[in-house]
């Protein structure tokens, strides 16, 4: 038995996106300090501070989540969707850095590898490739050969006879033919 827990290879998408949210932390905790700073020397800019302080606490969060995601061995992490759609949001303090990390990590977290990686991270196993069905097959009946059975004569229907005609509303005249 080995007691040693086995490491899991990480996939370069994996890594690609812990080194991207590092980069957009580090890059989103300066541009929130400078931009609270700034925004703090205004009377108007103090009503739209929490669009300031949103990239320095997005920040934080990006750099303790890229340093779980570049851990050796690996924490167990989800894919965090979460801080993917805050760095998009961060277009409302005009960081377009942040925005295509964003962009970039939702795309990468919708990767297959990437899916399973994280699936098997965090001990779930991950289901397997889907089987392609079988055709049914339709059971074999023995053919019996039936007796010809000549239907009996019933009674004659009817001929059919042409409908009425409707009477017309009074001011109108009839149809000649």
């Amino acid at each position: 038995m080995n007691s040693q827990p086995t490491i899991l290879q990480k996939p370069t998408l994996v890594n690609v996106i812990a080194w991207m949210t590092l980069a957009s932390g580090v890059v989103n905790l300066f541009w929130g300090i400078g931009l609270s700073l700034t925004v703090l020397v205004t009377i108007v800019g103090i009503v739209c501070i929490p669009f300031a302080i949103l990239p320095t606490i997005l920040g934080i969060f990006e750099i303790i989540y890229a340093a779980k995601l570049l851990s050796n061995p690996p924490q167990p992490v989800q894919p965090s969707t979460n801080i993917a759609i805050l760095e998009i949001v961060c277009i409302l303090a005009g960081n377009i850095f942040s925005v295509v990390v964003g962009i970039l990590a939702l795309v990468f977290y919708n990767d297959l590898t990437v899916r399973d990686y994280f699936t098997r991270l965090n001990g779930a196993v991950p289901p397997e490739a889907p089987v392609a069905p079988v055709a049914p097959v339709a059971p074999v009946v023995p053919v019996v050969p039936a007796e010809v059975v000549e239907p009996e004569p019933g009674p004659v229907a009817p001929e059919e006879v042409p409908p009425a005609q409707e009477p017309r509303s009074s001011g109108e005249e009839p149809l000649r033919e």
